[in-house]
C-alpha cells in the first residue's frame, strides 16, 4: 500500500534577519498510512509549522523528500488531493465566507452552481449557516478558523493537512471539529494534523508523532500509549502476601497501585486467597501531556 504521506530525510533551513541559517527540520523521516488521523507533537519552535509547508512545497527543503500518495507533494497532481489550513489563515476582509470558498474552490477547478452549493454546504457543517454573508473582517478569531476549515475541505481531498487546527475554537468548535474529522476518517480521508490541545489528540487520533528541535522524538499508537498510562489502585484491610503498598496508618487501610490491569487481577486472586477485605479499585487514566512534558525533557 501506498503511504498517503511520506518524508524521507527532511531538513529545513532559514535565515535569519541577522542572517544566521537556522536548521529548523533536521532529517526527519516519517510515514502515514491511508486512513489514518495522525497528531504532530512538539513544543513551540520544534519544526512542525516548518515540516507541513515543506510538504505544501510552500518552502524548499535544504534537502530530503516530502511524496504524497507516492508522487513529490509539489506535483499539481498530488496537491489536488489535499486540503490544507495553515496555522494562521488569513482571508480577504472585504469578502464574505460564502464568497472566500467561492473564490478558494474557483483555484481549485471547481466552477458554477454545484461549487456554491458545496461552500453553503461546507459552512454549514461548520456552523456558520448564519454568517454566510457577514464580511470576514466582522467575523471573531473562532469564526475565521470555522472558514479554513471549511476551505481546506473544498473538493472533498483525500488528504488533510491541518496546522494548529483547533487555534481559536469554542468547545462547541472543537466538539464539532471532533465530528467532522471521525466523519471524514470513516470515509476514508487521511488527516495529519498539529495541535497544542492535547485532550483533543487524544480522543481524535490513531497515531501521534512526537518532535523535537526539528528531529524524531517518538512515534506511538494512542490507544497502546493510554493502555501504557492507565494505573489501577487497590484499597484494602488486611495482609496482602507479594503485594508493595503505601499503608495509611489511621485506619488501617492499605493503598496499592498497579501498571497493568494484569497485576491488579492478580493482586485481587492474591486477596481472595488470603481472606483479605476490599474496599476500592479505582482505574485512572493517564496524562498524556505529563507524558509529553517529560518525553520533551529527555529529548533536550
Amino acid at each position: 500500500m501506498t503511504d498517503a504521506i511520506e518524508i524521507r530525510d527532511l531538513h529545513v533551513a532559514y535565515r535569519r534577519k541577522d542572517g544566521k541559517a537556522v536548521e529548523a527540520v533536521r532529517g526527519l523521516s516519517l510515514q502515514i498510512q491511508p486512513g489514518e488521523v495522525v497528531g504532530f507533537l512538539g513544543p513551540n519552535g520544534a519544526g512542525k509549522s516548518s515540516t507541513l509547508k515543506a510538504l505544501m512545497g510552500f518552502v524548499q527543503p535544504k534537502s530530503g523528500e516530502c511524496l504524497v500518495f507516492g508522487e513529490p507533494s509539489w506535483t499539481e497532481s498530488s496537491r489536488r488531493r489535499i486540503g490544507y489550513l495553515p496555522e494562521v489563515a488569513m482571508y480577504y476582509p472585504h469578502l464574505t465566507p460564502l464568497e472566500t470558498l467561492t473564490l478558494y474552490g474557483e483555484l481549485q477547478g471547481l466552477r458554477g452552481a454545484s461549487l456554491r452549493h458545496e461552500a453553503t454546504e461546507l459552512l454549514r457543517l461548520v456552523g456558520l449557516t448564519a454568517s454566510l454573508k457577514t464580511l470576514n473582517r466582522q467575523l471573531s478569531k473562532g469564526m475565521l478558523q470555522r472558514v479554513g476549515i471549511a476551505q481546506s475541505l473544498l473538493g472533498s481531498p483525500d488528504l488533510l493537512i491541518l496546522d494548529e487546527v483547533t487555534s481559536g475554537l469554542d468547545p462547541l468548535g472543537r466538539q464539532e471539529l471532533r465530528t467532522i474529522i471521525q466523519d471524514k476518517q470513516e470515509q476514508g480521508t487521511t488527516v495529519f494534523f498539529s495541535s497544542h490541545e492535547l485532550a483533543e489528540v487524544e480522543m481524535l487520533c490513531d497515531r501521534i508523532i512526537v518532535i523535537h528541535q526539528g528531529q524524531l522524538v517518538e512515534e506511538r499508537q494512542v490507544s497502546r500509549l493510554k493502555d501504557e498510562l492507565r494505573k489501577f489502585t487497590l484499597a484494602y484491610r488486611g495482609d496482602l502476601m507479594g503485594v508493595r503498598a503505601l499503608t495509611d496508618a489511621t485506619n488501617g487501610v492499605t493503598t496499592a497501585s498497579f501498571d497493568s490491569k494484569e497485576d491488579l487481577v492478580a493482586a485481587l486472586n492474591q486477596a481472595s486467597r488470603d481472606n483479605v477485605e476490599i474496599i476500592n479499585v479505582v482505574t485512572q487514566e493517564g496524562s498524556l501531556e505529563d507524558y509529553f512534558i517529560e518525553t520533551i525533557r529527555e529529548a533536550a
